[in-house]
């Protein structure tokens, strides 16, 4: 038996995504759609021919990590699968998930495979880039099972992330570090790169602020706890150093000018190099470019003062 969690902020997917999950009602599973959107909490409205499969609960508004704990804290199974609301479930994902979650009782969360399908006839840009990295990531909710008993057992959910972003990855941690293995299953959804505007990747930069909040509970060695890749924090702080140089101190201002045009001509040529370049994209690409290291840093310090004293979850920090 085995609950499907879908935190939701009203996406016109949700639909497409029960049409998808209502035949699973008849095979010993129940649907739980928890409306998290701001301001607009419980107020989700299902199209009637959805309406006899899902539990609709009700969010509080903050972020999906604190929906999913509402959602498998409501779950009768004790098996609970996470799913985004912009998935798209193979037909046979239903017998792979109770297969998948044929397992040994030391496992306590399967994952599935994620893909993002991109254009055939052109090279994907940047936003559709950074979507295909879910497919590489470990241990992402876009579709996660795991025991009810291993949630339970570490508090389910930081609910201090307030974005979909490494709060899945920080969970595992604690998961693991509770005794219970995690593996990867044979089911497959697809997760369709969203339509998004050129000012995505500004936007994605307030995930800093997680990242320092993990920074503070783990230490400098963070990223090999939840498995993340490299990322340009140190080459970001450097150009934002040399913008601030150059503004601020006048002896300095040449040189300080100078690096800071250098590592924005590097970071805006690496998000270039991939893309279509079309004339919209690498207008769009090089003036984000200017932008992003400032922005990552700033939210950076602020996700550190915030966070000053941070412990995980249980208290562990290792």
């Amino acid at each position: 038996m085995i609950s499907i969690v879908v935190p939701t902020v009203g996406r016109p997917s949700l639909g497409a995504l029960l049409d998808r999950l209502a035949p699973s009602t008849e095979d010993g599973m129940e649907i739980l759609v928890v409306d998290d959107r701001p301001g607009r909490v419980g107020g989700l409205s299902l199209p009637e021919r959805l309406r006899p499969y899902p539990r609709l609960l009700a969010g509080d508004g903050r972020g999906p990590a604190a929906a999913r704990n509402t959602g498998w804290r409501a779950a009768r199974f004790p098996w609970v699968a996470f799913l985004d609301d912009d998935v798209v479930p193979e037909p046979d994902w239903f017998a792979r998930l109770r297969a998948d979650l044929d397992v040994p009782a030391r496992v306590g969360g399967v994952q599935g495979r994620v893909c993002v399908p991109l254009p055939a006839d052109r090279p994907p840009t940047d936003w559709e880039r950074s979507t295909a990295g879910l497919a590489g990531a470990r241990w992402i909710t876009a579709d996660m099972a795991y025991r009810r008993a291993a949630l339970a057992g570490v508090g389910g959910f930081d609910e201090r992330f307030p974005r979909a972003y490494r709060e899945d990855a920080e969970l595992a941690h604690r998961v693991r570090g509770a005794g219970w293995e995690l593996v990867r299953g044979t089911r497959l959804v697809r997760h369709p790169v969203r339509p998004e505007g050129p000012w995505a990747s500004l936007r994605a930069q307030r995930g800093n602020a997680d990242d320092a909040l993990l920074r503070r509970m783990y230490g400098p060695r963070w990223r090999e706890v939840v498995e993340a890749s490299p990322g340009r924090r140190q080459r970001h702080v450097a150009v934002t150093a040399a913008l601030a140089a150059a503004l601020a101190v006048p002896r300095l201002r040449a040189v300080a000018a100078a690096l800071w045009l250098a590592g924005t001509a590097e970071f805006a040529a690496a998000r270039v190099r991939g893309g279509p370049r079309t004339p919209s994209e690498v207008g769009a690409t090089l003036l984000t470019s200017v932008f992003i290291p400032p922005m990552a840093t700033v939210h950076w310090l602020r996700g550190w003062w915030r966070w000053r004293g941070a412990r995980p979850l249980g208290g562990r920090s290792g």
